[in-house]
């Protein structure tokens, strides 16, 4: 893949230099170190260490980023990181950019993955996760309120919401139908005039200027100029486009024809390469939707593994939704065919993360140069905050759900007609882990202590749970 002559511009004289690759690597390597506490963690790190530190970007262009990200399907952090690493360093910077922000957390997971399916099942570990979940289900309620408090600004905004919990909770609408809805009536109320949304920040100031820095600061290397690659190209996004999508699909369309649509390594592909197209408003949004498939559809994993998982990601660097590798690993785990389960299982994960990840630099390659067009644009920023909205409403099913398989041992379906909701089991329900829940909760929302502290506690008040209760047994 070759990039446009990049664009002759003068910077100020005091301005900082732009990094070269090897720069450029040690840095997107240290921030994919640091990049724990989900996506706002993620976004706070790097501008931390890219406008802050390093003055490569000023606040202006990293919101400008930010946004673009934002309207996005897939992980809104990890999309950052390739955005900006292409403006510095041109799409090998985007590439290398983006590789690193997942690779930490791939390599972490998949070595968890291995623990969970060796020794999973009890003693310490059990009892790790076991406390972990507990934290786990407080940080999702806090990402509910969170979410909400930013996106739900209006009534019908919070009617949206409603809607969306309603139709996924009671009505078992899937994910991309909610999405697929709520976008098409903001779009149209948009274009009406009657709703309007933006994405949180912006960007301004003309070529050469260099907005978002205070008094004394050097002038940031990017500035708001914009480089020659950086330039809407129709030929340019088709070949990037063609690019990505060959490397995304090929493995997708080789497992249809050789093992079938009935394998299960086929249907990790096809249901992961779906998954990247809908899983708009972030990772805990789509956990819903990916729960329930991968539980309840598919068979993959139980309940109270799926949150297993949501603790390996809570704990390991990288974006949340990295969820899905250990999904995909356990799946072909208990259905191997002619493989080892630990052999298909790690396929399983690779070819989970592939699908996963690869539509992002699609995304963002060959979309990033026609971002401006988007700006102010009433009918898309209508269609924007009506998503965000159900997003909300999406979440909030999540945190029951999440909350229903931490505190009971059984949650049973109950069908009336067309509704169905999950009811516990009251007598099933587990002690331990409500006294846990019932900590954890109010430490996260009231007493404000954060993340890492949180993990490490619960994880700790699990492992002497579990010791306590093998002692008694």
């Amino acid at each position: 893949m070759t990039d446009h002559t990049l664009a002759t511009h003068s910077p100020p004289a005091d301005a900082t230099p732009l990094p070269d690759m090897r720069e450029s690597l040690r840095t997107w390597g240290w921030i994919a170190l640091l990049s724990f506490g989900g996506p706002a963690g993620q976004i706070a790190v790097m501008h931390r260490i890219l406008v802050e530190e390093k003055r490569w970007i000023d606040e202006r262009r990293f919101l400008h980023a930010l946004n673009y990200c934002m309207l996005l399907p897939g992980p809104e952090a990890q999309q950052l990181a390739v955005y900006i690493g292409w403006l510095l360093n041109r799409t090998a910077g985007g590439l290398m950019a983006g590789t690193l922000f997942v690779l930490p957390g791939f390599l972490s997971i998949l070595v968890l993955s291995f623990i969970y399916a060796l020794w999973g099942s009890g003693g310490w570990v059990a009892g790790l996760f076991f406390g972990l979940k507990a934290a786990v289900l407080a940080i999702v309620l806090q990402a509910t309120i969170r979410v909400g408090r930013r996106a739900l600004r209006t009534p019908a905004m919070l009617a949206v919401a409603g809607a969306a919990f309603a139709a996924i909770h009671l009505f078992d609408v899937p994910f991309p139908a909610i999405v697929a809805a709520a976008a098409l009536a903001g779009f149209v109320a948009g274009r009406q005039g009657w709703v309007s949304g933006t994405v949180a920040g912006g960007h301004g100031g003309g070529r050469g200027s260099n907005h978002g820095r205070a008094a004394g600061e050097r002038p940031a290397a990017l500035g708001t100029d914009i480089p020659a690659h950086a330039r809407p190209s129709r030929a340019w996004s088709l070949r990037i486009a063609g690019i990505f999508l060959v490397l995304w699909l090929t493995p997708v369309l080789m497992l249809l024809a050789t093992l079938g649509p009935d394998d299960v390594f086929t249907r990790i592909a096809v249901f992961f390469s779906q998954a990247a197209v809908v899983t708009f408003g972030g990772a805990y949004a789509v956990l819903g939707y990916v729960a329930q498939e991968a539980v309840q559809a598919h068979g993959w994993l139980m309940p109270g593994e799926m949150l297993d998982g949501l603790a390996m990601a809570e704990t390991t660097p990288g974006p949340l939704i990295q969820v899905v590798q250990f999904v995909g690993f356990m799946g072909a785990l208990r259905d191997p065919g002619a493989l080892h389960p630990l052999v298909a299982g790690t396929l399983a994960a690779v070819l989970t993360t592939w699908v996963t990840f690869v539509p992002c630099f699609l995304w963002v390659l060959a979309g990033a140069p026609w971002a401006e067009a988007l700006r102010g644009h009433r009918a898309v920023s209508g269609a924007l905050a009506m998503v965000t909205a159900a997003v909300v409403g999406v979440i909030l099913n999540l945190a029951i759900w999440f909350a229903l398989h931490t505190v009971f041992g059984a949650v049973d379906r109950i069908g009336y007609g067309p509704l169905s909701v999950d009811v516990p089991v009251w007598s099933s329900v587990d002690p331990a882990a409500l006294a846990l829940s019932a900590g954890a909760v109010p430490a996260v929302l009231w007493l404000r202590v954060g993340m890492i502290p949180l993990l490490a506690a619960c994880a700790a008040a699990g492992v002497v749970l579990q010791v306590l209760r093998s002692g008694l047994g």
